[in-house]
């Protein structure tokens, strides 16, 4: 059992992201935007967003190819308030970290990055490719954020369940290259080629 931590800003699709893969009914603690959360809240680009995450997400998901694993993931609340405390606790115990990148708002997830980094937990960044989106090649989404070569970037609907698999399957595999000392040699090599 791996746990894994679905970071990023306000409305990126971190429930959507949980709720399109796990295999048992996702607890979800969505409630809905009000006036008084307006100064904290910034809706610039997700304008009709009417729901928020006030704690987290959890949903769970088993893999049978290409080895037998479940996952436990664990998606963060959104607001920078969140960040110093809630998210530390989320983070603790996890094998490493999905931060979804909005690049209508790319800046949501600067945050999400640098908490990565001081702690020191393996993740990809992953763009939900948003309908009203630009498409912009994985090299630019790098350089934007200023991500060190080693952090695979990668483009997914995060509504689909096959392209959430892939993504959580490519941080699994980034995050046990993290914590090997030296090349590993697999015995099933599916396991790589599953990004």
């Amino acid at each position: 059992m791996l746990k894994i931590l679905i970071a990023g800003g306000f409305g990126v699709g971190k429930t959507t992201t949980v709720g399109a893969i796990s295999e048992i009914e996702p607890v979800s603690t969505e409630e809905y935007l009000t006036q008084a959360s307006a100064p904290t809240d910034n809706l610039d680009g997700v304008e009709t967003k009417k729901t928020t995450t006030v704690a987290f997400d959890f949903g769970r998901i088993s893999f049978d190819v290409p080895i037998p694993m479940e996952l436990m993931l664990f998606g963060t609340p959104g607001q920078d308030r969140f960040v110093e405390s809630l998210w530390y606790d989320l983070a603790r115990g996890a094998v490493g970290a999905v931060v979804m990148a909005d690049t209508r708002r790319l800046e949501t997830s600067f945050d999400a990055v640098t908490f990565c980094e001081r702690a020191h937990l393996p993740f990809i960044v992953a763009v939900n490719e948003f309908d009203d989106a630009h498409r912009y090649p994985v090299h630019d989404v790098r350089q934007a954020i200023a991500l060190a070569p080693h952090i695979p970037v990668v483009a997914f609907d995060a509504r689909v369940s096959t392209s959430v698999a892939t993504v959580l399957l490519r941080l699994v595999d980034h995050a046990l290259t993290q914590t090997t000392a030296g090349p590993v040699e697999r015995s099933d090599p599916t396991l790589l080629d599953a990004r």
